[in-house]
């Protein structure tokens, strides 16, 4: 668990994500799809992305493969970060209501320590039009644009890198 503090008094506490924090997970996605990518997607990309509800289910299965760390304040989660083995970041998401708070930095780099912890010297993802310049700023280079498909719809995303430091 950790305590950091902006020049804006904004506090975060980061810590790792437990099961009792699956629904905030959840919703936190799917409302945040809906509200903050939907400025890039097209409805029924956000319809096929974000589904009908959210899906408590599907975010269990992917928290039991993945270390996931989480942002909080007063019990509610303003976002979440996921790594997998290998140094896979599965997902960065922010409540739409905190965005450019410095929330999804400071998960990151969460996340970059708990790769440093476990040897990983390259940390990659899958980046949306809307995520691509956040992991930009923070140091990852654009690797290709790819067309991915999911639910039945396509997809634009970019394959993204970053070597971590004392990596080579």
């Amino acid at each position: 668990m950790g305590y950091f503090s902006s020049g804006k008094e904004l506090k975060f506490m980061i810590r790792l994500a437990t099961p009792d924090d699956i629904s905030g997970i959840a919703s936190l996605f799917h409302d945040t799809v809906r509200r903050v990518n939907s400025h890039d997607y097209a409805p029924a990309q956000i319809e096929a992305w974000a589904g009908v509800r959210p899906n408590e289910e599907k975010w269990r299965a992917r928290q039991a493969k993945r270390t996931t760390f989480v942002d909080e304040q007063d019990g509610a989660i303003r976002g979440f970060a996921e790594l997998e083995e290998g140094g896979h970041v599965g997902a960065v998401y922010v409540n739409a209501d905190y965005q450019n708070q410095g929330i999804a930095s400071r998960l990151l780099e969460r996340i970059e320590l708990e790769a440093a912890i476990q040897g990983v010297d390259c940390l990659y993802t899958e980046a949306s039009i809307t995520a691509q310049p956040f992991f930009e700023r923070r140091g990852f280079e654009t690797i290709a644009a790819q067309d991915v498909e999911y639910a039945g719809t396509t997809f634009r995303n970019y394959r993204m890198r970053k070597r971590m430091p004392n990596s080579e």
